[in-house]
């Protein structure tokens, strides 16, 4: 993910030029070129299977969806809309006022049950910026997927390695459990997911 040099852009001037276009995503006024790779999107594209696969094995689960391209419009940014990797939704929580009907813009968290980002170039925007973001729009769970081990060593760890860092809401707050290779990934909103880093690498 690269900084791309522009004016500051609000939502609705994004959401006319790229709303459409799931190369971008808008931060803080500022655009994003997400550079999707091969690799990238094959990580993104397995993980979105697995998921899928779960809810399909999970009898009240069966009314989540991956959509294929979903924005996410935080009510408390002005100038941001977060295009997320993998998206798992309740379609029976996409009540009127969740979800805009011109775009698929979700501006409420309500719906949304699983987030994941795939982490590339840019990866503080992951580790920080989106965790806050998420947090604040009560997403019980948020996947970081650092298939290269670019983040920092405050988050992966010393020596830095491939990781899966899944983020669990607790009251106010996100507890994180880190997962390297060899590790069953434990998620909360997925008890029955059999998934290990291994079965995500290009």
């Amino acid at each position: 993910m690269t900084y791309t040099p522009t004016k500051s852009l609000t939502v609705e001037e994004f959401l006319q030029r790229y709303g459409g276009d799931p190369r971008y995503e808008l931060i803080n006024g500022e655009l994003r070129d997400l550079e999707p790779t091969g690799p990238h999107e094959t990580v993104a594209g397995k993980l979105g299977g697995y998921w899928f696969s779960a809810f399909l094995g999970m009898g009240d689960r069966q009314s989540w969806i991956i959509p294929k391209n979903c924005l996410i419009q935080p009510s408390a940014a002005q100038a941001t809309a977060l295009r997320p990797n993998v998206i798992a939704l309740d379609s029976d929580a996409l009540g009127k006022g969740l979800l805009r009907e011109r775009e698929p813009v979700i501006t409420s968290g309500q719906a949304v049950r699983l987030v994941a980002e795939v982490v590339s170039i840019n990866w503080q925007d992951d580790y920080a910026r989106k965790v806050d973001e998420y947090l604040l729009l009560g997403i019980p769970e948020y996947w970081i997927v650092d298939f290269r081990g670019l983040g920092g060593l405050e988050f992966i760890g010393r020596p830095k390695q491939i990781t899966v860092t899944v983020c669990q809401l607790r009251g106010d707050s996100y507890e994180k459990r880190l997962f390297r290779l060899g590790d069953r990934i434990i998620s909360n909103s997925l008890p029955g997911l059999d998934l290990t880093l291994q079965n995500l690498l290009p």
